[in-house]
């Protein structure tokens, strides 16, 4: 038996998430039928998170166990194939038996693509979010700094969220402007439900004046979902790198 890291990257627009669903089309079962056509079995994967519907991903690692002898390399290039358009194979690693692509995981960087232009662009339309509305970055990325550190985020959780531990440790969060793209990056050591969608709806609301920079700290401390800002669309949203303490899973 080997146990077996693979890395892919999704459009997730056509998708209801990564968790297989009763009723819907998931990432996570379009990929086991890819794997079972090549290894003639279908294996349980173990994804490194829960992206929810319409989410994208850059860098999504799950792990799972074949006794298979097929080489890395070429399953990829098998899974690829079995793969449609929007779901693509990038890397594949064995790992030691007491691996877990998501319980191993010590940190992961979400970013959040907002498309600033004055008229929407059909280029920017799947993984962006149209805001064609005056931001100001500079204070995006001054309350964004509020973010940092160890806190109880429980009022950037959506309801239905199922974590009893509600506290983060966020070590990155940051707006960075690229003409009319806008980016709010963010690392932490974990997530909870609609977290970083929370938090980019908060500073949406600085940018527009609503609330104030110097607000974030109060706003986190109250640990009230009242007080932080609306939840922003999924389809703005990617994972983008999935951080592992083994320097060779990089």
């Amino acid at each position: 038996m080997r146990r077996l890291l693979v890395t892919i990257r999704y459009d997730g627009s056509q998708y209801h998430g990564w968790q297989v669903q009763k009723n819907a089309t998931s990432v996570q079962s379009v990929v086991q039928d890819a794997l079972q056509q090549v290894l003639q079995s279908r294996p349980d994967i173990h994804g490194c998170s829960r992206t929810d519907a319409g989410v994208h991903a850059r860098e999504y690692c799950f792990h799972f166990d074949t006794d298979h002898i097929i080489e890395l390399d070429h399953l990829i290039l098998a899974m690829n194939r079995n793969l449609p358009d929007d779901i693509a194979a990038g890397a594949c690693k064995q790992v030691s038996d007491d691996f877990h692509a998501r319980y191993s995981c010590v940190a992961k960087q979400y970013v959040y693509q907002i498309y600033n232009g004055r008229f929407r662009d059909p280029f920017h339309d799947r993984g962006w979010y149209f805001y064609p509305y005056q931001m100001d970055v500079d204070r995006m990325n001054e309350a964004a700094q509020h973010f940092l550190g160890r806190h109880d985020f429980i009022g950037f959780c959506s309801v239905g969220g199922k974590m009893h531990d509600t506290v983060r440790t966020v070590s990155e969060a940051r707006v960075e402007r690229d003409g009319d793209e806008v980016r709010f990056y963010v690392t932490a050591d974990g997530f909870l439900y609609n977290m970083v969608r929370i938090m980019t709806g908060t500073l949406l609301s600085v940018a527009q004046g609503k609330k104030q920079p110097n607000e974030m700290s109060g706003l986190i401390a109250s640990c009230s979902r009242a007080g932080a800002g609306v939840t922003a669309p999924a389809n703005g949203l990617w994972l983008n790198r999935v951080f592992y303490e083994n320097p060779a899973l990089k």
